[in-house]
């Protein structure tokens, strides 16, 4: 019996639902970034990969050696292909420039290399995520450097989303929007395969995800929301949950599209000034196009993730996200 591999599921979506060949195109490329990434976070200390760079991103984050490694990987891979105008990693400052000797395409790519890389010392699922835009009019009859206004656009617009889980086995999780699918790499065949057709969030849950050692720094919403399921079957909600909690995005969202449940990263007040830990265009976005188009729900506390208008490359954002009705309750304290 024949296996649906991801190159001949993009096919199908070019004949099916008109999906453009230079999108396929993309797609496939960014697939087998992933695939070396995972080779890479695979061998661990094999490979000298673990421990950290004496370097900070944008972010003022140190940087992992698998995230720098991890973003050299997606960069070389997609540069030359002629599907990008440009490119935007949460590891870089400005977005990337196509080297002049390259053609450009339709296309930006916008990803964090390496999702979770706190935790690749002590071998827990990391992953990456990645977001394509379509390049505005402008970009085709500009010669000149790229500008951070053209990635400046809501997550409505987004074309395709997706992730690689690193884990027990390595999983692309994909939408076009229509739809999530899930790849599972088979490592002898060298190819994503097709395991998992149509991937839904279960609109009730009994799992939440949320940091609780930043409980005291929470906003009154999410404090009430959080002690409401804490109070389990005897409390308003009736019924007890379990919490999770992975501190990887990649591997708690994972989660949530498995069996349900809803994540939280809310804005907290240490930092007053930021509306939040988690980037808007890095991960926000296109995690919460893969779980909409799975029939969950994101938004920011107040309002639907994929409609908030980007106004920096580096945004930030509160995230809740996850089974419909936890999110909505949530969402409902922060207007009350």
């Amino acid at each position: 019996m024949s296996r649906t591999t991801l190159s001949r599921y993009l096919i199908e979506q070019t004949r099916s639902h008109n999906t453009p060949a230079d999108l396929r195109f993309l797609v496939e490329v960014v697939a087998r970034a992933c695939k070396a990434i995972s080779h890479a976070v695979s061998k661990g200390a094999l490979g000298g990969v673990l421990g950290s760079m004496e370097t900070e991103n944008v972010q003022g984050e140190v940087q992992k050696k698998l995230d720098v490694m991890s973003n050299e990987i997606l960069l070389e891979a997609n540069e030359w292909g002629g599907t990008l105008a440009g490119m935007a990693s949460e590891e870089m400052d400005k977005a990337y420039q196509i080297p002049g000797q390259y053609p450009k395409g339709a296309y930006l790519l916008m990803f964090d290399p390496l999702d979770g890389s706190s935790n690749i010392d002590v071998n827990v699922s990391v992953g990456t995520i990645f977001s394509v835009l379509r390049c505005p009019g402008e970009c085709f009859s500009q010669n000149d450097m790229l500008g951070e206004d053209a990635f400046l656009q809501p997550g409505t617009r987004q074309v395709a989303a997706g992730y690689a889980i690193y884990g027990p086995q390595t999983m692309l999780v994909l939408t076009l929007g229509n739809g999530v699918k899930g790849f599972t790499l088979d490592r002898e065949l060298g190819s994503f395969v097709l395991t998992h057709d149509d991937i839904r969030v279960p609109e009730r849950t009994a799992e939440f995800a949320i940091n609780m050692s930043n409980q005291r720094h929470w906003e009154a919403p999410v404090k009430r929301y959080v002690e409401e399921l804490l109070a389990g079957q005897e409390g308003p909600l009736g019924k007890n949950y379990n919490m999770r909690w992975i501190a990887s995005m990649v591997a708690d969202v994972h989660r949530i599209l498995t069996r349900g449940g809803i994540f939280m990263y809310p804005r907290d007040a240490r930092e007053p000034g930021k509306p939040g830990k988690l980037r808007l265009m890095y991960e926000a976005n296109p995690m919460s196009m893969i779980i909409e188009q799975a029939g969950g729900a994101a938004t920011n506390g107040h309002e639907r993730i994929l409609d908030l208008q980007p106004q920096a490359l580096h945004e930030r954002v509160a995230v809740f996200l996850g089974s419909k009705e936890e999110v909505e309750r949530v969402t409902g304290y922060h207007r009350s």
